[in-house]
């Protein structure tokens, strides 16, 4: 099994990079250098890619390293803005909602939701855990969150489900990178054919998307050829952007790539079925109040 990277490992990056220097980074955060170096190869291993380069006056960070920093920097900003809007709420003392969501259903459908209700009740604090779709059914039925906010799975396992949306997994790549991959092998492979022929870029095999086009790959018959694994949406797009390959992304996500012909959709002979995302909960469990609030907010006419 690949290793997986951790929040912990992404704070230990963005640390690093933010310091230029081991070392220092160590002393900030309160650990030692053979574990800051040990989480960075880690990171380094689950992101196929090298994220510094090491010199005797410190570290610098490779082009791969700028672009996480980009968002690791973005991403801790606002999780400080975020403990201290809910350290202001929780001086309130007036309630505590936990969801879970994936990093990517958190970032395009989850903020809205949390902005807007936030706006009508501030005093309400949230813990938000990002997880894979499958980790945060799990976190339900051990009652660690209250709500998710997940694809739908084949089974529900005794949670109750308010759908909010619709999402469509297409396969995406720059027009460079398609006239080039015809120039390689002469003419531009038609159908499943393109997958065997072209660098895939999926998510890895633990996300519920990931399992979702394989067996779209199993019941077509497809053979894909080289794969590179990334794990997160972003990134995805991010390489695609690039013209590493074909992408395997959701078109809600890229409205503005497909708009401007950044990116353009593979024509499928069989279309990849949408799937619905939405909020769950526990069925037959007493929720707490500010909980039922949200849900009334965000799943109007719930059963």
């Amino acid at each position: 099994m690949e290793p997986q990277a951790s929040l912990s490992s992404y704070q230990i990056f963005n640390k690093v990079a933010e310091t230029g220097n081991i070392s220092v980074a160590a002393r900030e955060l309160f650990i030692s250098q053979p574990a800051i170096s040990k989480a960075i190869r880690r990171l380094e291993a689950s992101l196929h890619t090298s994220l510094f380069t090491r010199g005797s006056r410190g570290v610098a960070l490779t082009e791969a390293g700028k672009l996480l920093y980009s968002y690791t920097r973005d991403a801790f900003r606002s999780l400080g803005e975020g403990e201290a809007a809910v350290r202001q709420s929780g001086r309130l003392g007036i309630g505590h909602i936990r969801i879970g969501a994936s990093a990517t259903l958190c970032k395009y459908l989850l903020l809205p939701y949390l902005r807007d209700f936030v706006a009508l009740h501030p005093h309400i604090r949230f813990t938000i855990l990002c997880q894979s779709s499958f980790q945060t059914i799990e976190l339900l039925i051990n009652k660690k969150i209250d709500i998710g906010l997940i694809g739908k799975p084949e089974s529900l396992k005794g949670l109750s489900f308010y759908p909010v949306g619709e999402i469509e997994d297409v396969f995406v790549a720059t027009k460079e990178y398609l006239k080039n991959l015809e120039l390689r092998e002469g003419v531009l492979p038609q159908g499943g054919e393109i997958f065997s022929a072209a660098n895939l870029m999926l998510l890895d095999e633990t996300n519920i998307t990931r399992i979702y086009i394989n067996n779209y790959f199993a019941s077509h018959r497809i053979r894909t050829g080289q794969v590179l694994e990334v794990s997160s949406m972003d990134l995805l797009i991010e390489f695609a952007r690039t013209g590493l390959g074909i992408a395997c992304v959701i078109r809600e996500f890229i409205k503005n790539d497909l708009a401007s012909g950044q990116l353009a959709v593979l024509p499928l002979s069989a279309p990849i079925p949408k799937r619905e995302v939405g909020f769950s909960w526990l069925k037959n469990h007493d929720l707490p109040a500010p909980v039922q609030l949200f849900l009334e907010f965000a799943c109007p006419g719930k059963p």
